[in-house]
């Protein structure tokens, strides 16, 4: 049960579910007219704190810092919205769509606490809270793209020019002598003969070889940039009527 006293270290502090997850921030807090005891938080959720939901703080627990309620995260999210009249309260049917909705007994809830509506924090007093909303920004981590790298085979067709060297048959005609006469008699007289010369030649030879050229690596680098992001906030506006302020006239603030 949380008092009275307790509600300055509720508001715009945590609140979490039964299991330990934060919820989202308190907003306001609303009294019972007839006990004059808290009823319900306000809590804002959504990415941003852009929406802001109902739930019952009769069996909330302020737990260190932050405030403790007796419901699952996503239950609290998805409570329907409900609309609050210039004075700050809760209209009978809203706040009976809320007891239904969080499976509290509304006909008991009546007979037990008031007859009346609810109100919010600072309407039971001579003193009037003006509150507005604060714009909070974060950013999200989320996937971009992707990059790949990808090895693949290409064949392209090259050309080297290299000499190569061939042998050819040359005839030389020796006339007989002093010096060659003794070969050049040592076989018969009249004959028929054959000597074979074997030629050579070269060919170019082509062979390929797998030589490693350059390695090639992936890596991230973060840049940082600005981005402007737009949203709207509600601020709340208290203006007096019957003051000699100022000559009589309606002032705001």
């Amino acid at each position: 049960m949380i008092t009275r006293e307790q509600i300055p270290t509720v508001l715009d502090h945590p609140v979490h579910d039964a299991r330990g997850d934060k919820i989202g921030d308190a907003r306001h807090v609303f009294f019972d007219d007839a006990t004059g005891e808290p009823e319900w938080v306000s809590v804002r959720t959504g990415l941003f704190g852009t929406s802001e939901s109902f739930v019952p703080i009769h069996d909330a627990a302020l737990v260190e810092d932050h405030l403790e309620v007796p419901y699952a995260k996503d239950k609290v999210k998805d409570a329907p919205h409900v609309d609050i009249d210039a004075g700050g309260h809760l209209s009978e049917q809203e706040e009976e769509r809320l007891y239904q909705y969080y499976g509290i007994n509304w006909d008991a809830v009546w007979q037990d606490a008031h007859s009346g509506t609810t109100g919010t924090t600072g309407t039971t007093d001579d003193a009037m809270t003006r509150s507005e909303e604060e714009m909070h920004v974060g950013v999200e981590r989320r996937e971009a793209g992707r990059a790949r790298l990808r090895k693949y085979v290409v064949t392209e067709e090259q050309q080297y020019t290299v000499p190569v060297r061939h042998e050819e048959v040359r005839v030389e005609r020796e006339p007989i002598s002093d010096t060659n006469r003794d070969r050049a008699m040592t076989g018969p007289d009249i004959t028929e003969a054959e000597h074979d010369v074997t030629l050579y030649e070269e060919q170019a030879v082509v062979e390929t070889r797998a030589v490693p050229k350059e390695r090639v690596r992936m890596t991230t680098e973060e840049v940082t940039e600005e981005e402007t992001v737009t949203g709207e906030v509600r601020k709340e506006r208290i203006e007096t009527e019957g003051t000699d302020e100022q000559g009589d006239q309606r002032r705001r603030r």
